[in-house]
């Protein structure tokens, strides 16, 4: 979670706890970082802005397969599930509308109906909403699997004072992309990120172990201090959260881009190291239990953070939730992140899992590093204590539907 999404022209990309969880690393995320980064493209400003070209059909939901589901009635929507997703649907409406699906399941004119009943629809009879406009698609062999994540609170200031030492920067003006000729493309095709030396010269960004050291510095990029350079370190791996400061006061800060460089789950770094586990002097696999051994062995840990070269930039976030790579407002509880290949963003999603507390409607408003690929999903679960404890241990396995709107089947060849 994340995608990722920007205050300045992306979506507030949140990346996920799942990057922390060895489990979920090793199943696919390192959704974070490293592919917020894949949503980054050159601007003629040097800003970087979410790419526009599709995958091949081969790469997307109709490459996977697309067979009819279940009965939507069939789904027993409980009401106040259906009421919240009503919501984040109204909400995703305007991109629904607009933008392109690169699953390639859909037109913005197959939602424009839904759309508009949505807009008055009350919210009392909101399943029936649900039941009136859509029907299920199952892609592939619909086997989901789903981890969660989270917007986290820490301390922080927006001007340094003691014992808040911890820059938090906005994106770096130097931080470009290549020039064509001036390195080779990445895989996808796009001009690496970096920056330019002083003999212009093109060179990978500064990484965290430089920007730790100090390498921004002195250059005004400072948005906001941090207290906890760990709890820092996890915010950045979330991609966006809140800092609150000794009088109370919150501010919201959002992705606003990424240095270029690699992101590394340290979580599969500890399990590479023998580190997790159940056995004496191991830890737990899931954040908490990876936070617990960087406290306990700060010199390591600190080691361990600087294998992830990646570095996250913010920018003050304005409003009353932070937003995903659909550019909306991430709901607790109703807002999932998912392949944009496989689920068209703004879609609603029916998961029944072995989870019970990530069961049933949710809306597809974000992507994800390491979401990747047909029934992989990343739940949203807002913020706080409780949000922090659930996310960093969800792991859940079961099976999804996607909700399409009437009629998208059949024009997909699916009886």
């Amino acid at each position: 979670m994340f995608p990722h999404p920007r205050p300045t022209g992306c979506s507030t990309r949140l990346t996920r706890v799942s990057g922390w969880g060895v489990d979920q690393v090793s199943a696919a995320r390192v959704r974070s970082l490293a592919a917020i980064a894949l949503l980054m493209l050159l601007a003629a400003c040097g800003q970087l802005v979410p790419p526009t070209t599709l995958p091949p059909p081969s790469d997307t939901a109709k490459g996977a397969g697309v067979f009819r589901g279940p009965a939507i009635g069939g789904l027993r929507i409980a009401s106040d599930d259906a009421a919240s997703a009503l919501v984040s649907f109204r909400e995703s409406c305007p991109r629904l509308l607009a933008r392109t699906d690169a699953s390639l399941l859909t037109s913005p004119g197959d939602w424009k109906p839904a759309c508009d009943a949505a807009a008055s629809w009350p919210a009392a009879g909101a399943a029936g909403f649900f039941v009136r406009y859509f029907e299920t698609a199952r892609i592939g062999d619909g086997k989901a699997y789903a981890t969660g994540y989270y917007e986290p609170e820490i301390a922080g200031v927006r001007r340094r004072e003691a014992g808040f030492d911890v820059p938090v920067y906005r994106m770096p003006p130097d931080l470009v992309r290549a020039k064509p000729g001036d390195a080779p493309p990445n895989a996808s095709g796009q001009q690496p990120s970096g920056r330019y030396d002083e003999s212009g010269k093109f060179v990978p960004y500064y990484d965290r172990t430089a920007i730790e050291e100090g390498a921004l510095m002195g250059k005004g990029l400072e948005v906001a201090w941090a207290q906890d350079a760990l709890e820092f370190f996890f915010l950045q791996v979330q991609g966006s959260g809140r800092l609150r400061a000794p009088d109370g006061s919150v501010m919201r800060i959002g992705y606003a881009g990424q240095n270029g460089l690699p992101y590394t789950g340290i979580g599969s770094a500890m399990r590479a190291r023998g580190l997790i586990g159940s056995g004496p002097g191991q830890y737990s696999g899931s954040m908490q239990g990876i936070m617990q051994y960087v406290r306990e062995h700060p010199d390591d840990g600190r080691a361990l953070m600087r294998e992830n070269k990646s570095w996250v930039f913010f920018s003050e976030s304005i409003g009353d939730g932070p937003k995903g790579a659909l550019g909306v407002p991430v709901r607790a509880r109703s807002s999932v992140a998912a392949d944009p290949k496989f689920v068209p963003l703004g879609a609603p999603v029916w998961l029944a899992l072995d989870r019970s507390e990530a069961n049933g409607l949710w809306i597809a408003q974000d992507t994800g590093g390491a979401i990747k690929g047909a029934n992989r999903f990343d739940t949203f679960w807002g913020a706080g204590s409780d949000a922090r404890t659930t996310a960093g241990g969800m792991s859940g396995r079961g099976q999804a539907f996607l909700l399409l709107p009437k009629g998208a089947l059949q024009r997909l060849g699916r009886k």
